[in-house]
């Protein structure tokens, strides 16, 4: 009869660790709990209401259907628009694009003057601008609405645009400030000596070398404002309304019987951006987190 191979042996006895079984065990559970809702929303919004109504949430779907998807994305009631929530989709689009590009420059510029020309008074505007992140939006929001409204922005695309470009500044600024303060300072000086300017410097020196931290604050910035419903609400006005508030109409939509299908195809339709994102560049961020994004 073989024996096992003494190495064999003990891999055997480490996978067998009581410690080692009940931190998987841990895991699984905790996976199997945050996926559970998920799971439950996809399997709904694949059953027809007959089999809704058995009352059976866990159960596969018997007969697979795509029509609440259908219904959810071009036809589901909004108020009293029944035109899906495809338009919000393409508003939310709108929104996220200026809103994701002008905050991660203007933060950029911020950052790499604060870290590295470290101008009079930056130490007190940085102070300020990170006391502004911890007011709550619900503080600013009638003097915001009162400014956008005597210039002539409120309720309009670009309005939206400059909210979210004001209310990313702290965060975008911190970022790209501890990002920039870990190059060392030395490059900056040599840059400098050959007769490098404030933006030729930023141009040909630091954005190159800010690909990391531009991928975090990209992934951030998406992120929130793709999920953002208050400021969608209050600022965008009718004709902008992101994708988030058009879900809160689909589902708080009582005419008729509520179409729970409907509702779940409709809400996983509204984060498949976010969860998209996550997927396909979880390890980036990692990368650009650990390059330096929280230091400091």
């Amino acid at each position: 009869m073989s024996q096992a191979h003494p190495l064999q042996s003990h891999a055997r006895r480490r996978w067998l660790q009581p410690g080692k079984i009940g931190v998987y065990v841990f895991l699984v559970c905790s996976a199997l709990f945050f996926l559970a809702p998920l799971y439950i929303m996809l399997a709904t919004s694949f059953k027809p209401m007959e089999e809704i109504r058995l009352g059976n949430i866990f159960s596969l779907p018997v007969e697979v259907t795509f029509e609440p998807w259908r219904l959810a994305w071009s036809d589901a009631c909004t108020g009293v628009a029944c035109e899906g929530i495809r338009g919000g989709f393409w508003n939310s689009v709108m929104i996220v694009i200026p809103s994701t590009i002008l905050p991660i420059l203007v933060g950029a510029v911020n950052g790499y003057a604060l870290a590295m020309w470290r101008p009079r008074g930056g130490n007190i505007l940085f102070g300020a601008l990170m006391l502004g992140a911890f007011i709550p939006v619900q503080v600013m929001m009638f003097p915001l609405v009162r400014v956008l409204g005597s210039v002539g922005l409120f309720g309009s695309l670009p309005g939206i645009v400059l909210i979210h470009l004001i209310f990313s500044m702290p965060i975008m600024t911190l970022l790209f400030r501890n990002y920039y303060a870990s190059i060392p300072e030395e490059l900056f000086k040599a840059a400098r000596v050959d007769g490098g300017g404030f933006f030729r410097i930023f141009v040909a020196v630091i954005l190159p070398m800010s690909t990391p931290i531009i991928v975090v604050a990209a992934i951030m910035q998406v992120t929130g404002v793709w999920n953002d419903y208050i400021l969608g609400l209050v600022f965008a006005g009718r004709e902008n309304m992101p994708m988030t508030v058009q879900l809160n109409n689909v589902i708080n939509t009582t005419t008729g019987a509520r179409l729970y299908n409907v509702n779940m195809a409709a809400t996983i339709l509204t984060s498949l951006v976010p969860l998209t994102i996550y997927f396909l560049s979880g390890r980036w961020f990692v990368r650009g987190i650990t390059a330096g994004a929280v230091k400091g």
